[in-house]
């Protein structure tokens, strides 16, 4: 008896350059494990089909008419919770990265990488896990924890310096994989560092997503950076 095939992806796509959304349209038609359930051309459009349609993944232009990508992901993430969305955007839209990235966007790809690339990226976010573009992972957490919000207390006598603040409720072997986590490892690199399994290192940053409340591997990083397990780069 033969296992079932693997459900497909389901993907939402909102951008309004129809050619864009042509494009993937098409190549996601080659791909077994992907499948184009709706397409919108506004943020309205977008989270009036998510809330629909229920995607798997939205993949989200910033730049649109009327409602921008930012509160329409901020919309469907909080309405819909399951689906995850995937921020298309340029090397120079940080400060709407950043946005998005509050707005509860599971990460980002830039509209210049290879198609191939930004599919990859959807089987990514789909998988529960976060995605940011190649080349600016560190620049763009380091400057998000700088943004308006809660920070860590300097270290006595080391102006700029950040004292690690307690996370409740985790382990210290879960301290050190948040720790490896907001580096920028993976589940592999983490279990080569400690000395231990890929699945317990899979299984330690799962727990850590109950523990701590947090929807995909980019809120783990930014936790990471906001209690000072991390320092941000100079």
């Amino acid at each position: 008896m033969t296992d079932a095939p693997a459900r497909a992806i389901r993907v939402l796509l909102v951008d309004d350059q129809p050619l864009v959304r042509s494009g993937l349209r098409v190549l996601m038609a080659d791909t077994a494990d992907l499948e184009v359930v709706g397409e919108a051309g506004t943020g309205t459009d977008g989270v009036r089909l998510a809330a629909e349609l229920r995607p798997d993944v939205v993949v989200m232009d910033i730049r649109m008419p009327g409602m921008d990508g930012i509160e329409a992901t901020r919309l469907i993430t909080a309405e819909t919770g399951s689906v995850k969305v995937l921020v298309l955007t340029t090397f120079d839209e940080d400060d709407h990265v950043y946005g998005a990235l509050r707005a509860g966007a599971s990460g980002f790809a830039v509209k210049d990488m290879a198609v191939e690339e930004i599919l990859a990226a959807i089987r990514v976010i789909a998988a529960g896990d976060a995605l940011i573009a190649p080349g600016v992972t560190r620049r763009l957490i380091a400057d998000f924890v700088r943004a308006p919000g809660p920070a860590a207390p300097a270290a006595p006598g080391v102006p700029g310096a950040a004292v690690p603040r307690p996370v409740a409720g985790i382990t210290e072997r879960e301290r050190e994989v948040l720790t490896l986590v907001g580096r920028g490892r993976s589940n592999g690199e983490i279990a080569e560092e400690l000395f231990i399994s890929t699945a317990t290192a899979k299984s330690h940053v799962s727990r850590l997503f109950t523990k701590l409340g947090a929807r995909d591997r980019v809120q783990l990083v930014i936790m990471a950076y906001e209690t000072g397990l991390v320092a941000p780069p100079r």
